[in-house]
């Protein structure tokens, strides 16, 4: 892992505009609210929280495939959200991204060979010659063979889906690859394969990921860094074994506590947090994780916490 930022997320922002109610009333939803987050060349930052966090969204913002409302991400120098739609199709060869459905990713009515061709017709690669060659290399890459390249996607189960859809975002070579729950929807057996897959083609390819998930067990096999979001925030970031051994916010010690174990005897105390995850459109003052906090004090009611180093690279945004 390098010592050199490859993208820095700062004040990322994004608001959506609903209508509810006979009158129509507007209401704003603040799904992401100022993350902050730093990614290094060639390491794995996991963003983890439960359903509804806002992962997905800063996901799918940093790679502009949203909008975002406002704030900052700087890729190799260059601040994506200012960049031209020319020059962001560029910027493409160096960002991909994986979806979370293998199928609904993958356009029903083109053979493989199509779908993993399109990626470099787009951006002027080569000649069909080399085009063909590019995609019979990178399907055999990914643990198919060239026989299933004129198949269409539901002539595959899904883990073989998502391996295609790994094989189209890796074949413009990028540098960074952020993958939206990409095991979630397999059995268990496959997402072991599927992860062990990303895992030789990052040190093969010298991918860095940005992996969005809301499984800790996995996470915890695949990650250098953790990211723990709540409520469109980023409230701890961490190494992965200092997270996992010493959590330091309420929210990541009542996740962690939840975590099944392997042992049948073992004995952990379980962490249960009171009440529902607040809306996003109306979020609680101060700390938003201040109703359902075991340790809550007067201060977290009504000053928010800002994301603060306690020890080497390890960040928590908490007044305790």
């Amino acid at each position: 892992m390098s010592c050199q930022p490859l993208l820095e997320v700062k004040a990322l922002t994004k608001h959506f505009a609903t209508t509810s109610g006979f009158w129509g009333k507007t209401k704003t939803v603040r799904a992401v609210d100022g993350v902050d987050l730093t990614i290094y060349e060639g390491e794995t930052v996991s963003l983890v929280g439960e359903s509804g966090c806002g992962k997905s969204t800063t996901g799918r913002c940093l790679t502009r495939l949203i909008e975002p409302t406002a704030g900052e991400v700087w890729f190799q120098g260059k601040n994506i959200l200012t960049l031209s739609p020319e020059e962001m199709r560029q910027m493409r060869r160096d960002v991909q991204f994986v979806f979370q459905d293998p199928f609904a990713s993958l356009n029903p009515r083109k053979t493989i060979a199509q779908i993993l061709m399109d990626p470099l017709i787009v951006h002027g690669i080569g000649t069909p010659a080399e085009r063909r060659k590019k995609v019979e290399e990178m399907i055999e890459i990914v643990g198919l063979t060239t026989k299933h390249l004129d198949r269409y996607p539901h002539e595959f189960s899904g883990g073989q889906r998502q391996r295609i859809g790994i094989a189209r975002a890796l074949i413009l070579r990028p540098k960074l690859i952020v993958a939206d729950e990409p095991v979630s929807a397999l059995d268990v057996s496959i997402q072991a394969q599927v992860l062990n897959l990303m895992q030789d083609l990052q040190r093969d390819f010298k991918l860095t990921y940005l992996f969005i998930s809301h499984d800790l067990s996995v996470v915890k096999h695949i990650s250098d860094r953790v990211a723990v979001m709540y409520l469109g925030k980023v409230v701890e970031v961490a190494e992965k074994g200092a997270l996992y051994r010493a959590p330091k916010h309420p929210y990541t010690k009542a996740l962690l506590s939840a975590v099944p174990v392997a042992n049948p005897d073992a004995v952990r105390e379980r962490i249960l947090l009171e009440g529902d995850l607040p809306s996003p459109s109306n979020p609680p003052s101060g700390c938003t994780f201040h109703p359902r906090c075991p340790s809550c004090m007067d201060i977290c009611r009504t000053t928010t916490p800002t994301l603060k180093i306690t020890d080497e690279g390890h960040y928590v945004s908490c007044h305790l």
